[in-house]
């Protein structure tokens, strides 16, 4: 299996178009067997990319725990998160993920979760998170830094605006332009700067495949303006299934776009559940 790979924007590496989710099997806590089994499937059909995050219970430890034992630190990207908004704060999760995580640094950390302009103003004030990050990009213990939300878009490019940053994690999935969408709004934004973007939400938990098969589903995504799609994966086929629609992808037509986002039209609040007002 030859999983195809693209330039994180202005990172400048190259990753896989499917990368492993830190939701799924990993977003659990003392299912050991089952996570090395997720974690060495995605290893095994050519899986570059590996998300976790602080919030997502054992995901760390898993990874630091299987990741190393099947490949060299420096074939991987592996991207992580802060959901703290201070200066403290961050840094004091930083140096828990790299323990978990078994690593001497990491190569994107991301900004978690922004919701509201509060969120911004925390993340930028004198003892805000940002600090943390250029400090720890100076020191080499990450690489590159990024942002996360799926709530509202307009907070996603505020932040853009705001500050140089290397990538984007969104929402980009089949349902994303029936309510307060990301693609069309953050990704144009995230490109005139040249930075990453990375999709998540692609099933939205499952209520975008009441609509469309996860093929479908993925191949949208893929077919928008983003360099790579993670999805957290429950069982080694789920990842092997994801891969393999990963390599037969071609970019879909104008028409299939638009029948796609017909059929998922009539299921859009469940689909995008987790966006401002639906909640």
């Amino acid at each position: 299996m030859a999983l195809s790979k693209k330039i994180l924007g202005k990172t400048g590496r190259n990753v896989t178009v499917f990368g492993l989710g830190g939701e799924g099997i990993l977003r659990t806590t003392g299912y050991y067997k089952q996570a090395q089994a997720v974690i060495e499937k995605a290893l095994e059909v050519g899986i570059t990319y590996f998300d976790t995050a602080p919030a997502y219970q054992q995901s760390r430890d898993y990874l630091g725990e299987y990741l190393w034992k099947k490949t060299e630190r420096e074939q991987v990207f592996l991207a992580s998160k802060t959901h703290d908004r201070t200066y403290e704060g961050t840094m004091l999760l930083l140096e828990d993920s790299l323990k978990r995580l078994k690593t001497s640094y990491i190569d994107l950390l991301q900004l978690h979760d922004l919701r509201t302009i509060h969120d911004i103003e925390e993340i930028f004030s004198d003892d805000g998170a940002i600090h943390a990050l250029e400090e720890a990009r100076k020191k080499g213990k990450i690489r590159f830094l990024g942002i996360t939300g799926h709530h509202d878009p307009e907070i996603l490019i505020s932040a853009i605006k705001k500050y140089d940053f290397d990538t984007v994690l969104l929402c980009a999935n089949a349902s994303d332009t029936h309510y307060f969408p990301f693609i069309s709004t953050v990704i144009p934004e995230a490109r005139k700067r040249e930075m990453g973007v990375i999709a998540m939400k692609v099933a939205g938990q499952g209520h975008v495949l009441s609509s469309v098969t996860m093929k479908e589903a993925l191949h949208y995504t893929l077919s928008q303006d983003v360099d790579l799609a993670i999805i957290g994966c429950k069982t080694p086929n789920e990842v092997e299934e994801n891969a393999k629609s990963a390599e037969d992808f071609k970019p879909l037509s104008r028409e299939k776009l638009a029948e796609i986002e017909n059929k998922t039209k009539a299921d859009f609040e469940n689909a995008n559940f987790f966006k401002k007002g639906m909640y």
